[in-house]
């Protein structure tokens, strides 16, 4: 007997794509951002492994080559459109950078498991992008338990 795989979200669940911030938006991530996304993560290597949630994680990895980076890009939208997890890119809000990401997963034994990370030059956006993502989540979707290391 095959065994069913219980869904991360409600079939009945219209994920949202999109949040609109003074500072930001957000966006679901694609190819489209990859040079962009490239630019962000690989000039704030350091930066990112010192954002809560990351400590200790492989990723992000400096030897990726942006065809890798392509390749991670075409794995999360797959994930988005099987709502196996829903990645958005942090955009400014003339949507024309990248300055960030914002991952959603499911965690171990139920919820959600959130990380997210800003370019090491919009820092001080972090707590901002926190605060703004964590009440979407509450408010938005459908997940009983949020484990989104606090700023």
């Amino acid at each position: 007997m095959e065994e069913q795989r219980e869904e991360f979200v409600p079939a009945d669940f219209d994920p949202p794509v999109a949040l609109d911030h003074e500072a930001f938006r957000l966006r679901p991530l694609d190819v489209t951002h990859n040079e962009s996304d490239y630019a962000a993560w690989s000039a704030s290597v350091e930066h990112i492994r010192t954002t809560p949630g990351w400590e200790g994680r492989a990723w992000p990895d400096p030897s990726m080559s942006i065809e890798d980076n392509r390749r991670d890009l075409v794995r999360h939208a797959q994930d988005f459109r099987e709502r196996r997890g829903f990645t958005f890119t942090v955009l400014t809000p003339e949507e024309d950078q990248v300055i960030g990401c914002v991952y959603i997963y499911p965690a171990d034994g139920g919820g959600a498991e959130v990380l997210s990370w800003v370019r090491a030059d919009s820092a001080d956006l972090d707590g901002t992008l926190y605060k703004a993502v964590r009440r979407w989540l509450e408010e938005a979707w459908p997940f009983e338990s949020l484990f989104y290391a606090q700023r």
